[in-house]
């Protein structure tokens, strides 16, 4: 009872406060003007995401290294679908907003938009997505662990599933469509994986945009070899707990070695980290291009 009284309230709150970031947007509805005071164009409100995210936490301790705490600034924690829908009809009337940012995201494919320098680096530097696995998983079943040993992407190759997500298609026939379009990467994704005779494997991932995408891809590329392979959302501490106590098999979204570093650096020999996936990924800070003016963290000041 005390589960399903909680799962309420977490409801409960992202609605108010994608409510309330609604109402802040409805009350300012005026195009940013370089000329004035940034905080007070916001309300002195960084738009947020989930509190129990990486960048959620350091976005907190920015905004004491920065001074920015003093000065009024707050972080406004939301869901990642109630930050997006805040910042698309921001971008839409272009009117000011800073969002709490991570690459990958569609956010970057749709909207024109720059990160925010971060001298006092922290968000950490780039960071990259690893593929990591419950130990024993190469010897149970090394078909699928070598298709997880080869597959890695970039950036650019991952926006056109996420945006199809994003615009409601199935992640299923979104994977499906990456996979056809993309014979060559295949090819090499599949180079040297036997055919799966039914083998299980389950897949886990993070409740965001670009880990359903990438996650739906390589389901559908283990199914395509004959692996039944399914997939399960879980949270961050939970999902690392799964991994370490072998109650699932893999995660292709291990954001290291910041956004999950505590969690890798807690289980450190009770998992199988297999290969960087990913490069380039990042957490930070964003502005739309159109805020010409604000180029950096220290800009928030003005």
């Amino acid at each position: 009872m005390k589960r399903k009284t909680g799962r309420i309230l977490s409801v409960v709150l992202v609605a108010l406060t994608a409510l309330l970031l609604v109402s802040c947007s409805n009350q300012q509805s005026k195009k940013y003007d370089p000329d004035k005071s940034l905080g007070s164009q916001l309300n002195y409100t960084v738009t947020g995401i989930d509190a129990s995210s990486g960048e959620m936490g350091k976005a907190k301790k920015m905004l004491t290294a920065y001074g920015l705490k003093e000065k009024k600034w707050q972080l406004m924690p939301s869901s990642t679908a109630a930050m997006v829908s805040t910042l698309g009809k921001a971008y839409a009337n272009k009117e000011p907003i800073v969002v709490t940012a991570f690459q990958p995201h569609w956010m970057f494919a749709k909207y024109d938009m720059k990160w925010l320098k971060d001298p006092k680096n922290v968000f950490g530097k780039v960071q990259h997505f690893s593929t990591v696995a419950r130990n024993g998983l190469q010897d149970d079943n090394p078909g699928a662990y070598k298709l997880l040993q080869n597959f890695h992407w970039t950036i650019s190759d991952s926006y056109s599933t996420m945006l199809k997500i994003n615009d409601g298609m199935n992640s299923d026939k979104a994977a499906k469509q990456y996979i056809k379009s993309h014979p060559k990467k295949v090819q090499q994704f599949l180079k040297g994986v036997p055919t799966g005779h039914g083998e299980k494997i389950k897949l886990v991932y993070t409740p965001y945009d670009y880990e359903r995408a990438v996650t739906s891809v390589v389901k559908n590329l283990l199914e395509q070899k004959g692996y039944k392979a399914t997939t399960q959302q879980l949270d961050v501490s939970i999902m690392w707990q799964a991994l370490a106590s072998k109650e699932v098999d893999a995660t292709l979204v291990a954001q290291l070695p910041v956004s999950h570093g505590a969690y890798a650096k807690k289980y450190k020999g009770q998992v199988d980290e297999v290969r960087v996936n990913l490069p380039n990924a990042r957490i930070g800070l964003a502005v739309p291009t159109y805020m010409k003016d604000i180029n950096s963290i220290e800009d928030l000041k003005k």
